[in-house]
């Protein structure tokens, strides 16, 4: 069943908000979303505790308005390590696209090969 059009609008804004605080620059945020800096503050007064509580189960972590030297290398190095599992992702997604591996067997020797590559 799809969701409702309120889900989804909600969706919408807990997105910009976790982008606010991803960032630490709410002006930046909203002028991207097409709305005013007080209506995003609003947005993140309603979503904020749920947007977090979201961010600290899957490890991410957020910036301050102004952040520290020592916060900018720690989510800089998050960055780097999320970019180097999809370039990895993609490789493998790409690799297994030239083959047409067929049957299970097949899957899963690619997946031994590259688990013993140190993937």
């Amino acid at each position: 069943m799809p969701k409702k059009k309120i889900d989804i609008i909600e969706d919408v804004k807990k997105r910009y908000v976790r982008m606010a605080l991803e960032t630490g620059n709410l002006s930046s945020i909203a002028r991207k979303a097409g709305i005013s800096r007080e209506t995003l503050r609003q947005w993140m007064k309603s979503y904020e505790d749920e947007v977090r509580e979201l961010m600290e189960e899957e490890g991410t972590t957020t910036l301050s308005e102004n952040p520290s030297k020592d916060e900018l290398m720690e989510k800089y190095e998050q960055a780097m390590k999320l970019l180097g599992e999809k370039e990895l992702e993609v490789a493998m997604l790409k690799n297994l696209i030239k083959k047409k591996l067929v049957s299970i067997e097949e899957r899963l020797e690619e997946a031994r090969l590259w688990i013993s590559e140190g993937f």
